[in-house]
């Protein structure tokens, strides 16, 4: 039996499916854009491989978008026939695929848990735990998760740079900065073009105030990023939220247009709707607004997407984002549609997401809606409720941070002090950096203070 990168069996009968196999792996942990292609090769080699269609279905179900859901329902399906046969191993991340797919994120977490503390060189069940557990707001699952495997890795294994990223992040989100920094520069230092890693730094610059740091740190490495995915364009969004923060919003705007929401760039071009390109955009130009900067028609684009997405809400997150889109373009019946298509989606589905579709997603959004329509008293009124469960949406801290902003700009707005200072003060427990310091906080912190 052939064995992967990390020692694990691999079920084939083709050398050559197996350095597909590791390729393809690479390919996803370093944030490559050809990694599908390599996919595609691999399963050339051996069709008949049940972890290639376990990979298959996993970077369908990793676009979230609801009409990939059936190609990895039905890679699921044929990667649970192929390992029937094969290790428990393989058999466990076959399910764990098809519950994923069937919306059941609770009991593919769980599978993924059992695959990686018996085996914690797996790193693909590693990594899609970290990645799931982070959009559904679960710090504690990755802190503890990695911290764990942490331990059974060294510098001389292939992959290890991954775990390091991986540990830096989780650590950042989790608030251990001094670790979080370290385990990202010492990923780095193995690999320069480690996007996670170089991700992982940039998020504790953002939240340490470092903004020199940051823009450098970003601007410095990118040169080591040929060839990446459109982590890119995230970490460029990071560059322009120091600049944001710095008030130079011209150079934000620079970036928006030639970076981090290039329209022309081929990245973007592969998937022009991906929720994190999305979400990216329609933040920054939602601080930008409040700022009084006129994002011209670049608005217009975003909202012809979201429409097209109505009633798509396998990523809770992103809805608030094309919600914004369409509410700063006035289409306020693509927007209630939109609502609709949410309360349906909660009603009708029984997966981990509906609940939080229904609790958190919805008010948020319609929040968005009432704040664009001058309804800032309406907009707390029905965000209110949802402040102290808002995390189980996904996002960082630095990208949940905009929804924080649009409460209080309706507080502020709606001449509700109280409100204002709630927020105020639930921000400031967890950002180093205090309101009265930051671009988008300042004035209502002094405002409140008088």
């Amino acid at each position: 039996m052939f064995k992967d990168a990390q020692g694990l069996a691999l079920t084939t009968a083709s050398a050559e499916a197996v350095a597909g196999f590791d390729h393809t792996m690479e390919g996803y942990l370093k944030y490559r854009a050809d990694t599908s292609l390599r996919l595609k090769a691999a399963l050339k080699a051996d069709p008949e491989c049940g972890m290639l269609h376990v990979l298959k279905g996993s970077f369908a179900m990793l676009a979230y978008k609801s009409s990939f859901v059936p190609a990895a329902q039905d890679s699921a399906a044929t990667a649970m026939a192929l390992t029937a046969r094969a290790t428990p191993r393989e058999q466990a991340h076959a399910a764990a695929l098809a519950a994923w797919a069937e919306g059941e994120m609770d009991r593919a977490l769980a599978i993924w848990s059992g695959i990686f503390t018996t085996h914690p060189h797996d790193l693909l069940a590693f990594r899609l735990h970290h990645f799931c557990s982070f959009w559904m707001g679960r710090v504690d699952g990755m802190l503890s998760a990695v911290e764990a495997l942490h331990p059974h890795w060294g510098a001389d294994q292939p992959g290890y740079g991954s775990v390091l990223a991986c540990r830096g992040f989780a650590n950042e989100e989790a608030g251990n900065y001094t670790l979080a920094e370290a385990a990202g520069r010492a990923a780095i230092a193995l690999d320069p073009g480690d996007l996670w890693a170089a991700h992982a730094v940039a998020h504790v610059l953002e939240m340490q105030g470092r903004r020199a740091e940051g823009i450098a740190w970003v601007a410095g490495l990118e040169q080591h990023w040929e060839g990446g995915n459109n982590l890119m364009h995230h970490l460029w969004w990071h560059r322009a939220m120091y600049h944001m923060e710095r008030g130079e919003h011209d150079q934000v705007l620079s970036l928006y247009d030639t970076r981090f929401r290039d329209l022309a760039s081929p990245v973007t071009q592969m998937q022009p709707d991906l929720y994190i390109d999305v979400q990216n955009a329609a933040s920054m130009l939602f601080r930008l607004g409040l700022h009084g900067v006129d994002a011209g028609d670049r608005w217009v684009e975003l909202a012809d997407k979201a429409e097209a997405r109505i009633g798509d809400c396998l990523s809770a997150f992103t809805l608030p984002h094309w919600m914004m889109a369409l509410a700063a373009t006035g289409r306020w019946d693509a927007a209630q549609r939109m609502l609709d298509g949410m309360r349906d989606f909660a009603g009708t589905n029984h997966g981990t997401n509906a609940p939080l579709v229904a609790h958190y997603a919805l008010p948020v959004c319609a929040a968005v809606l009432r704040h664009a329509q001058g309804d800032h008293a309406g907009a707390v009124a029905v965000m209110r409720p949802a402040l102290g469960g808002m995390y189980a949406l996904g996002g960082s801290h630095a990208q949940q941070d905009v929804l924080e902003q649009l409460f209080l700009s309706a507080a502020m707005q709606a001449g509700l002090t109280e409100d204002a200072r709630m927020l105020l003060e639930r921000v400031a427990g967890r950002h180093a950096v205090p309101p009265e310091r930051r671009a988008g906080y300042a004035a209502a912190a002094r405002a409140v203070s008088h």
